[in-house]
């Protein structure tokens, strides 16, 4: 059965997703972001490089595409009592795989 709990209830419903949330954001932080990491530790070689290469390009427009149109959304309908602005932030430093549900996961605390 599917975990129907809405968000900020307590119990075990609320702490599973808690706890899943939390894991989720912290893959989405340490895998994707290991590979752009390693990327630009070992293999950067300049912007313009980066910008030359039009696949990348695409990637990076989509994301930002998809960050502002999330931010729109929570700027128009609050999920919780943290604003739109750190969900921005947390796409900046993470990307959207750690974002999402650390933002998720930081309004539906009590």
């Amino acid at each position: 059965m599917a975990d129907t709990a809405p968000m900020g209830t307590t119990g075990t419903t609320g702490t599973k997703r808690s706890w899943q949330l939390i894991v989720l954001a912290l893959f989405g932080l340490t895998v994707p972001n290991g590979f752009f990491v390693y990327w630009l530790a070992r293999e950067y070689t300049g912007l313009a490089a980066a910008l030359d290469n039009h696949l990348a390009v695409g990637f990076i427009l989509d994301a930002f595409m998809a960050m502002l149109l999330l931010a729109w959304w929570f700027a128009r309908r609050p999920i919780g009592p943290v604003r739109w602005p750190w969900f921005v932030l947390l796409s900046l430093i993470g990307r959207l795989g750690f974002s999402l549900p650390a933002y998720w996961w930081i309004n539906s605390r009590n």
